[in-house]
């Protein structure tokens, strides 16, 4: 056993110390990884528990498209791993400036613009292991995708925030990087994306990304050479700097800098197009509503429920207030007290109602 090989595994072996100490001491742990998502969700309050240090690929199958790797390490290096064997993560979870972790991306379950047209990020997990709220260390899922022997658990994980355990170590799928990508503006009314998506997706054409603001519609072409250039050629428009759709994923165009409570809005791909309380960007085609508002939480609440959508504060005074519908939040509850009998992992980070009794030293 090579020297980093022992110190990740004396550093899972410290995780998991830690954490039985904090069941007998019944004391509230706060999960840190690259700590660039802190903005989401309530402050915790409770011991930090660090995966600094537990890093690092421990098995990459390029011809198998699968790739097992430590929680603690930073997405920018697994991209460049994986970029060495021209593959990718096709759900393009935000880096954060470099900041953000394997374990904090599936964690908090965030995709990027090409989610509507490959899936989300759940869509990719195959399995991971976590350290439970019983204090064991536990391994879900496998390495692909006929394995289901707890799958499900796995993906219950993505999107959790650390509510439900500390995940040690995921395995992904990846997917080929695209041939060709280009990038394409038009100047197009809101009513109308949703008709022209359609007729591309009808026409086949390579759209991997599609976002809507101030009258301007983006995309991204991504594919073989042919179908990229012929997409360009009968889309028309302006070319666009794909930089671009790096800064949409990132949350650095100049529409996230304004003042106000930024609200992420996610609605049905059928919804009718309406007024918002604020300032619009349209991504995922149109399922994805970013609104720059600082119109009262309540009243973007019941507009978004009138669309049969759900509306959540990302950042702002008003952030972290959200609460799900009394009959998910009695799952979630259920589900909080099978992993985490506890409640000393990030006690009330999503929600209220779940708070812990454990001390917040």
């Amino acid at each position: 056993m090579n020297t980093v090989e022992q110190n990740n595994q004396d550093r899972s072996a410290e995780l998991l110390d830690q954490v039985k100490q904090a069941l007998a001491d019944r004391t509230a742990l706060r999960i840190v990884g690259g700590d660039s998502k802190a903005f989401l969700g309530k402050a915790v309050q409770g011991q930090a528990l660090s995966l600094a240090g537990h890093e690092g690929v421990v098995d990459y199958d390029p011809a198998e498209l699968v790739v097992t790797v430590r929680a603690g390490t930073s997405l920018k290096t697994l991209e460049a791993v994986l970029n060495e064997q021209g593959q990718c993560l096709p759900f393009e979870p935000p880096v954060f400036d470099g900041r953000a972790t394997v374990g904090g991306a599936t964690a908090c379950g965030l995709s990027g613009p090409r989610r509507p047209w490959v899936g989300a990020l759940r869509d990719y997990v195959l399995g991971c292991r976590l350290i439970s709220g019983m204090g064991t260390h536990m391994r879900f899922g496998g390495q692909v995708m006929k394995n289901v022997a707890g799958y499900d658990v796995s993906r219950l994980m993505v999107g959790a925030q650390g509510c439900l355990g500390v995940i040690t170590e995921v395995s992904f799928k990846v997917l080929p990087r695209p041939r060709r990508r280009a990038a394409r503006v038009l100047e197009v009314a809101q009513q109308d994306v949703a008709g022209l998506l359609r007729q591309w997706r009808d026409q086949s054409r390579p759209v991997m990304g599609a976002a809507w603001q101030d009258g301007r519609l983006h995309l991204r072409l991504e594919g073989g050479d042919s179908s990229v250039q012929l997409a360009q050629e009968q889309i028309g428009g302006e070319e666009l700097d794909l930089t671009y759709w790096d800064d949409l994923c990132e949350q650095r165009l100049d529409f996230f800098k304004q003042a106000g409570n930024l609200w992420r809005i996610a609605v049905p791909v059928d919804a009718p197009v309406q007024s918002w309380p604020g300032e619009v960007l349209l991504d995922w085609g149109g399922t994805q509503l970013w609104l720059k508002s600082e119109a009262p939480a309540e009243l973007i609440h019941e507009q978004a429920r009138a669309l049969q959508g759900y509306a959540r504060c990302w950042s702002g005074p008003d952030a972290g207030n959200d609460e799900l519908p009394a009959a998910l939040l009695q799952w979630h509850q259920r589900l909080k007290q099978q992993l985490d009998p506890a409640h000393i992992f990030n006690p009330g980070r999503l929600f209220r109602s779940a708070e812990s009794t454990c001390k917040h030293n």
